[in-house]
């Protein structure tokens, strides 16, 4: 009776989703974000929803209205593909889906800006780290693999102009920050305890992009959007968002020396 009683619970919910989706109101928001491709998500959404036992002690609702963030950036939820997700919290005993972009989704969006030539992360091996210009902030990591075992993170792009940078984090330094920063890190079925690399790979991204990388506003408002992102990423995107706007003479030219001193006695470390 009891195992019953889940089921019905787990249908109920469905049609709930279901009916959310169907209401007009809904689908014109998924039409303007997707178009032709609508149904496609949509389909995904239904799966998800179907097959994540956690997901489904969110409000269907609540669920809808999260998925739609990833449909204005236009990135599949589907999880193994590792553009976006919808993550179940629980806050206050009560569990709320929150979305979260994946490392393939920050690329994505930031290949869709059209100014990087190239672009990459990956994991690092044990031996194939073998040292950093402090000067120039280059990584050597062209060393033999001796191992499977992953030692560390990396992200790179170069820009069209020519302008490019690295960033590595050890596996501890990125356990580190995790634990400090991410939302996410110390829940059960979170994304941290399943995909440990993938969103290891997603903090070097994150870290590389907000901080040398070209922003477009439609990558502000992922971040902004994603729950893994902490208080310095944010602070780093009003800066982006907010900073040189205003066109200084060289009467300014003390204030500007002021500034420069501020940024270079450091930020977030990522």
């Amino acid at each position: 009776m009891e195992t019953n009683n889940k089921v019905e619970k787990k249908s109920s919910k469905m049609e709930v989703l279901k009916k959310t989706l169907d209401a007009p109101s809904v689908q014109d928001q998924f039409k303007n974000a997707l178009d032709d491709n609508t149904g496609t998500f949509v389909a995904s959404l239904i799966d998800l929803f179907g097959s994540d036992s956690y997901l489904q002690n969110c409000e269907p609702k609540d669920v809808v209205m999260e998925a739609l963030k990833a449909a204005v950036l236009k990135l599949p939820i589907i999880k193994s593909l590792g553009f976006a997700y919808i993550v179940p919290f629980k806050v206050n005993n009560v569990m709320k889906p929150q979305f979260q972009i994946g490392y393939k989704g920050l690329i994505q969006l930031a290949m869709r800006t059209a100014q990087y030539r190239i672009i990459n992360a990956d994991v690092v091996y044990e031996g194939e780290y073998k040292t950093k210009n402090k000067l120039t902030g280059e990584y050597d990591l062209n060393g033999e693999q001796q191992s499977d075992k992953v030692i560390g993170y990396f992200a790179h792009f170069e820009m069209l102009n020519g302008f490019s940078k690295t960033l590595y984090m050890t596996k501890e330094k990125v356990t580190s920050h995790a634990e400090k920063y991410s939302k996410s890190y110390n829940q059960p079925y979170g994304p941290w305890k399943k995909e440990f690399d993938a969103m290891a790979i997603k903090t070097v991204c994150r870290g590389l992009l907000g901080k040398w990388g070209y922003l477009s506003v439609e990558m502000v408002n992922a971040l902004g959007e994603d729950t893994d992102t902490d208080v310095a990423d944010k602070v780093h995107d009003q800066i982006q968002m907010n900073g040189n706007r205003k066109v200084m003479s060289f009467e300014n030219v003390e204030e500007v020396e002021q500034v420069h001193e501020f940024e270079n006695a450091g930020g977030p470390d990522f």
